[in-house]
């Protein structure tokens, strides 16, 4: 931040003025250059130089949602990380997931998080799901241009909403389109996969453990067949990251808890490797 040449030891004039409840509007006017999307455009399009974080699973269950992040992060064929967080808390009731670019993905998660707070100190309240949906696909279409660059960001967004007393889901695209999903949804280069285990999984009811569990068996299957996509890793004692939300607020389940339910969907796949069978009535 630059001192104030008017005044020893005062805010700049910016700080105290009048404005916007949007906090990336604000540091738009006062120092544009922060911003990620304003930075200068890479020379050539960027393949394999970036660490990319890849699937994220989220599911609904009566009275709010439960979203799951593998922990790999790879560098073209290289495994880049393999204890990567790819999901996080937004704000007291939802949740965000990276993939696509880790690097500007994580950035943009603390941009959306100080905004949410931003908006929250300037107008009293909080914004409502919907609002706060729309506010990440307004930042997620200002990285465009280095989207387009191979630097790109899809984030999956999910909160409970008091209005419904239920969960919610959000998708994005590279272009700023925001989609509600009913359900359960995937993101990532392993979401066609998890998707396909979550058809099968997936019940109206499940309770909160349920829903926790079809997570982990999406993001099994989905690292069975796609090699960006990190299986838990029981010798490391590195978990997926599971965040559940509901109106008792965000709770990131605690790796001893993941630890046990991993276990136990590993050792069911010591007999069935492919997973629980579905009914098929």
């Amino acid at each position: 931040m630059q001192p104030n040449p008017n005044g020893q030891g005062r805010l700049p004039a910016a700080f105290l003025a009048v404005g916007t409840s949007s906090f990336s509007e604000f540091l738009a006017g006062y120092a544009p250059d922060l911003l990620p999307a304003r930075r200068t455009l890479p020379a050539t399009p960027v393949t394999t130089e970036v660490r990319h974080g890849t699937t994220i699973v989220a599911v609904t269950f009566p009275g709010g949602v439960a979203m799951a992040g593998d922990r790999r992060a790879t560098m073209g064929n290289v495994i880049a990380q393999r204890d990567i967080e790819k999901v996080f808390q937004a704000d007291e009731f939802s949740c965000v997931g990276i993939a696509g670019t880790a690097g500007v993905a994580v950035e943009m998660v603390r941009l959306f998080q100080v905004e949410l707070e931003h908006y929250e100190k300037i107008e009293g309240t909080v914004l409502s799901l919907d609002g706060k949906a729309n506010r990440l696909a307004t930042m997620i279409r200002s990285n465009l241009a280095l989207a387009m660059q191979g630097l790109a960001v899809v984030p999956l967004f999910a909160g409970y909403d008091p209005e419904t007393d239920s969960g919610r889901i959000f998708s994005y695209d590279v272009a700023g389109g925001r989609y509600e999903e009913s359900a359960f949804h995937a993101v990532g280069s392993g979401s066609l996969f998890a998707r396909g285990a979550l058809k099968k999984l997936y019940r109206g009811d499940l309770s909160v453990a349920e829903a926790a569990t079809a997570c982990v068996q999406a993001l099994y299957d989905a690292a069975d067949d796609d090699s960006a996509t990190g299986l838990p890793d029981l010798t490391r004692r590195i978990y997926p990251v599971v965040s559940v939300v509901t109106a008792e607020g965000y709770r990131r389940v605690p790796d001893e808890e993941i630890g046990e339910l991993v276990r136990t969907v590993v050792e069911g796949r010591m007999t069935a490797p492919d997973g629980p069978q579905a009914p098929l009535t």
